[in-house]
């Protein structure tokens, strides 16, 4: 499924003329996000399988799990490129499946984004705040397009 949505994203840009990118792949050349080193390529389909088995295996999925795969899933920076918006659409989708209350992070909340994804490993607290500040966007727009459902 998370090289399906990498797939979607990619295929009808510019990137898809790009034997390197891989569409619809794990990344073939190494990559950073922040300027932090990520996966190898040789290592990103043992460390997404690592992820997965971890998320798969717990017995309750709590909001605090999906920002945390989310965190993981960043550092493991599996595709070329687009990996952030396939990581949110990750975490979307996995609050609709848990009956969390879904989220998107948008221009205002980014930078705060990019800083809890930075600090996490310290500070999880940034991350999951940032999260809980656009779910509670979230729910304003749903009240606000289709009121108290």
């Amino acid at each position: 499924m998370i090289k399906e949505f990498y797939r979607i994203l990619k295929t009808g840009t510019s990137d898809t003329t790009k034997n390197w990118f891989n569409i619809g792949e794990w990344k073939k050349m190494a990559n950073e996000v922040g300027g932090l080193a990520t996966s190898l390529p040789q290592n990103v389909e043992t460390d997404m399988n690592e992820l997965n088995n971890w998320y798969n295996s717990l017995s309750e999925i709590k909001f605090e799990n999906i920002v945390e795969y989310h965190y993981r899933f960043e550092t493991i920076h599996p595709f070329q490129d687009g990996n952030g918006r396939v990581g949110r659409l990750i975490m979307f989708r996995e609050c609709l499946v848990n009956n969390i209350i879904p989220f998107i992070i948008d221009d205002n909340n980014k930078q705060y984004y990019y800083r809890g994804l930075k600090e996490f490993a310290n500070i999880r607290g940034y991350l999951i705040d940032t999260c809980l500040s656009a779910q509670d966007t979230y729910t304003e727009w749903v009240k606000y397009f289709y009121g108290n459902l």
